[in-house]
């Protein structure tokens, strides 16, 4: 117990006198001290005391499924910054292969009594994965919001960029530029921001006067050898630009290429998406649609802490508009 004062007393910087009488209860501690010594409690690992248990932590969850792509460390750099601002402490979960899994993580979470959840990409945005987990924290009211598209069923407030703006764009760019072999590398059948990247994309050839092509169309596990792979099955299928579902997925594309003796952007085209950090300094520089990360990040919290404030209505999904960032990755096709 005197360790635990000790150090709890150190993470907050008060005295023990201070700790010991907020795990009691006794009277003398402000309101913002007392929410500050339980939340160290959390974070330290510690049970709170019995009569404190049924109140929930300042603490929110951030559920993220790596942080390989270059987006996700963005998207927790805004979240954790924005729930800091409302008093809240982040509480980072990213999941690896074969270590815990976003159920597990869950899990943990309820244990600690979480103040909310923000979910920034996972398993929600494909049908054929488990969602047991998305449903007992319905089931105890814990406030979620969801970043990216999520599958019907799940009925959680969500901020997603609007994916089929982001193909359209990226679609007519490279049809202006003359390209009409245009290929496809996107994610898993079952994940739904892929599915509406297909679906625009059907659309837009079709308002173009193309005949739509399924061969042009290729699943990958979002990687940059993944995206090599698709893009090297798609070259070898003629296609003269390719349109990505991700930066790595359109990095591994360019690699692809490369490895086949064509030039970027001479030979091919390639168009990524999220526009994630170092984009400007690739060989070439990626064109890409930028995710307004920002905006969209910052939005999710303010969905949060209306939930937790309990003074929301729920807003369904809110789509944001992304952005066509030309670079050096795209240009007109090799004259045959």
């Amino acid at each position: 117990m005197t360790r635990r004062l000790a150090q709890v007393a150190k993470k907050v910087g008060v005295s023990e006198a201070t700790v010991s009488r907020v795990l009691n209860g006794k009277p003398g501690v402000s309101e913002a001290t007392r929410q500050t010594v339980l939340s160290a409690l959390d974070v330290l690992g510690y049970e709170r005391p019995t009569q404190l248990r049924g109140e929930r932590a300042r603490l929110v969850g951030l559920v993220l499924p790596e942080l390989q792509n270059p987006i996700f460390p963005a998207f927790a750099e805004v979240i954790g910054g924005a729930l800091a601002q409302q008093g809240l402490t982040p509480v980072l979960c990213t999941q690896t292969r074969g270590g815990v899994s976003e159920a597990d993580y869950v899990e943990l979470l309820l244990q600690q009594q979480v103040s909310g959840v923000v979910f920034a990409g996972g398993l929600f945005a494909q049908a054929a994965a488990p969602h047991e987990h998305y449903h007992r924290l319905a089931e105890r009211n814990i406030p979620v919001v969801l970043v990216n598209a999520s599958i019907e069923g799940l009925d959680f407030p969500c901020v997603a960029c609007d994916d089929a703006v982001a193909v359209e764009q990226a679609w007519r760019h490279l049809s202006s530029l003359g390209h009409e072999g245009i290929g496809l590398v996107l994610g898993p059948e079952d994940h739904v921001p892929s599915r509406r990247k297909l679906e625009a994309a059907r659309a837009a050839a079709v308002a173009a006067g193309a005949e739509w092509d399924e061969a042009l169309v290729e699943r990958s596990v979002f990687s940059l050898e993944g995206g090599q792979a698709a893009a090297t099955r798609l070259l070898g299928r003629g296609v003269t630009g390719i349109v990505c579902g991700s930066d790595p997925l359109a990095l591994g594309a360019i690699r692809a290429a490369r490895r086949r003796g064509l030039s970027v952007p001479a030979d091919v085209s390639v168009v990524g998406f999220d526009d994630s950090v170092f984009m400007t300094v690739t060989d070439p520089p990626l064109s890409t649609v930028r995710q307004p990360i920002e905006a969209m990040g910052r939005a999710a919290v303010d969905l949060l802490m209306a939930q937790i404030q309990g003074t929301q209505h729920h807003l369904g999904e809110l789509l944001f508009e992304p952005e066509l960032v030309v670079r050096g990755s795209t240009a007109p096709p090799p004259t045959r």
